[in-house]
C-alpha cells in the first residue's frame, strides 16, 4: 500500500522491500524478531511512510537537527521560542547526572551555549514530571552554578558576576501535566523573574514550556498560522496528512523529511535507532507508573492523617465529657 508521502519523496521504500531486506540479513531478522508484533509494524509504518518518524527522540534529533551538523536549524528554532535571534556557539557536555537521576522521563537533552556567552538547556520529555515548575528550578540553578564554577576557574581574580550569563530551561512535552491543561488555548508558557515596583535586575533565570499535546489539539483545530507553529508541527506530528500540508506550506521542511526518508534507505541504522527508542519508552512507562503510585500514595497519606486528626478530636470531646 502506497503512502500520501511516496509522491514527494520517491526514496520511499514499500513494506515487502523492507521486510525482504530484514528477512534475508540474519542480524536484522534476529532484531526484528525480538520486537512485538505491535513494535513491528510501527517500525514498517515510519520507513514506508505511513507514519512519521518521531523527530524528538534523541536518535532522530540528533541525525536531523545536530546543531554541529546543521546549526542554523536548531538556531532558527530557539530564536523563534525565545523571541530574539540565537547563534549556537557549541554544545556544552552533559557534565554529571541529573539531580535525582532524572533522564528516567527525557528523551532528548541538549545544552548549548550562545555566541553572548548564555546557556539554552532544550529537553524533551515523553511524559511529563509531577513539580514541573519545582524540578525545572533546580536543574536551572545547577545549570547556573555550573557556570560559575566554570568562569571563576577560566578568569581566576579577573572574575567578575558580570560574566555570568542568562540560563535559558526549554522544557517541550509529548504528554503534559495537568497544569498545562487548565490553559487548552495557549501552547507555549514564558518564565522570568520581574519585579512588584518595576526595577530592572538581571536574575538571569528564564524558562518556556511547550506542551505538544496541547498545541497538536489546536493545530487540528486551527492550522498552521505561523513559522513557529510549522517546527511545532514537525516535531510533533506523525500525520503523513499534516505532514502533507506542513511541506506545501512550508517548503523548508521538505528537504528535512528527504533526509529522514533517505535515512530509512538504511535498514540496519533506522532498527537501532528504534530499538533505543523502545529502550526509552520501557523506562519511561515504568518511571510514569513509579510516580503515579508515589501520587496515589501520597494522597491515601494525606486521607489517613485527616481521619486521625478526626478521630483525635472525637477522643477529646469523648473524654471532655466523660470528666463532665
Amino acid at each position: 500500500m502506497s503512502s500520501v508521502l511516496q509522491k514527494y519523496f520517491p526514496m520511499i521504500r514499500t513494506r515487502e522491500a523492507i521486510l525482504q531486506e530484514i528477512t534475508t540479513t540474519p542480524d536484522l531478522y534476529s532484531a526484528f524478531q525480538k520486537w512485538d508484533k505491535d513494535q513491528q509494524d510501527a517500525f514498517l509504518a515510519y520507513c514506508t511512510g505511513q507514519k512519521g518518524l518521531h523527530i524528538l527522540h534523541d536518535p532522530v534529533f540528533k541525525e536531523i537537527l545536530n546543531p554541529e551538523l546543521s546549526p542554523g536549524r536548531v538556531e532558527e528554532l530557539l530564536s523563534l521560542i525565545l523571541g530574539e535571534h540565537i547563534k549556537i556557539l557549541h554544545i556544552l557536555p552533559l557534565e554529571s547526572p541529573r539531580i535525582g537521576d532524572e533522564h528516567s522521563l527525557i528523551v532528548m537533552d541538549l545544552v548549548v551555549k550562545l555566541e553572548t556567552g548564555s546557556i539554552v538547556n532544550i529537553e524533551v520529555q515523553k511524559l511529563g514530571y509531577r513539580f514541573p515548575g519545582q524540578r525545572s528550578a533546580c536543574y536551572s540553578a545547577d545549570l547556573l552554578l555550573r557556570q560559575y564554577k566554570r568562569m571563576r576557574n577560566e578568569k581566576s581574580k579577573s572574575f567578575s558576576y558580570k560574566d555570568i550569563k542568562k540560563v535559558y530551561t526549554i522544557v517541550l512535552y509529548e504528554k503534559s501535566t495537568s497544569e498545562f491543561h487548565q490553559f487548552p488555548e495557549n501552547y507555549i508558557h514564558r518564565f522570568s523573574q520581574q519585579s512588584d515596583t518595576g526595577i530592572s535586575i538581571d536574575l538571569l533565570q528564564e524558562y518556556v514550556f511547550i506542551p505538544l499535546d496541547i498545541f497538536y489539539r489546536i493545530l487540528h483545530n486551527k492550522g498552521i498560522r505561523n513559522q513557529l507553529e510549522a517546527w511545532l508541527t514537525f516535531l510533533s506530528t506523525d500525520e503523513p496528512e499534516m505532514i502533507e500540508k506542513l511541506i506545501l506550506s512550508y517548503p523548508q521542511f521538505r528537504c528535512y523529511y528527504e533526509e529522514i526518508y533517505t535515512l530509512c534507505q538504511n535498514t540496519e541504522r533506522v532498527m537501532d535507532m528504534f530499538s533505543k527508542e523502545l529502550q526509552e519508552l520501557d523506562k519511561n512507562t515504568v518511571q510514569y507508573m513509579i510516580d503515579e503510585m508515589q501520587e496515589e500514595i501520597d494522597a491515601q497519606k494525606e486521607t489517613i492523617h485527616k481521619q486521625e486528626e478526626e478521630i483525635q478530636k472525637l477522643k477529646e470531646l469523648l473524654n471532655e465529657l466523660s470528666s463532665r
